[in-house]
C-alpha cells in the first residue's frame, strides 16, 4: 500500500516537473542556421561563422557541426540555444571530439569549448533565407 501510494506520488511529481519545462521547450522555434563567433586566440582575430545544421565547417584545426538550433520567439526573453560538436583536426593525428553539447547566447561561459586557441560562443540561430538576405 505505502509503496503504491510512493510510485503514485512520484509519477505525480515527476508529471508536475514535465508540465513546468514543456512550455519554455515549445516556445522556442526550430531555425536551420547557427550564427557563430570564433576567436582565433593566437592572431586575436573574430570571425562570425554561419552554420547550416548537419554540415561540418571549419574554423581554424576546428570543425564545428551544428545538430540543432533553437530560438525564442521576439515577444519571449531572448535566448537561442545551439546543441553542437566540435572536433580538432590536426595533421597526423586522430581526430579529437572537444565539445558535445548545448550553446547558450544569453550565457556563454556556462558551457564554453575550453580550448588555448580557440573560443567559439553563439550569438543566433536564424533561418537560411535570413542568411542569404543579410549577406546579399
Amino acid at each position: 500500500m505505502v509503496r503504491g501510494i510512493a510510485q503514485t506520488l512520484l509519477g505525480a511529481v515527476v508529471l508536475a516537473a514535465i508540465t513546468l519545462l514543456l512550455p519554455a521547450v515549445a516556445h522556442a522555434e526550430a531555425r536551420t542556421v547557427a550564427v557563430l563567433q570564433g576567436l582565433d586566440k593566437v592572431t586575436a582575430r573574430i570571425s562570425e561563422i554561419s552554420v547550416e545544421i548537419g554540415v561540418a565547417v571549419t574554423f581554424g584545426t576546428l570543425e564545428v557541426t551544428v545538430q540543432a538550433c533553437h530560438k525564442k520567439p521576439p515577444e519571449e526573453p531572448p535566448e537561442s540555444t545551439v546543441f553542437l560538436e566540435i572536433r580538432e583536426k590536426r595533421r597526423d593525428e586522430p581526430v579529437e571530439l572537444l565539445f558535445s553539447g548545448w550553446m547558450f547566447a544569453s550565457t556563454p561561459g556556462l558551457s564554453a569549448l575550453e580550448h588555448p586557441v580557440y573560443d567559439i560562443w553563439v550569438l543566433d540561430c536564424i533561418n537560411s533565407q535570413e542568411n542569404s538576405e543579410s549577406n546579399g
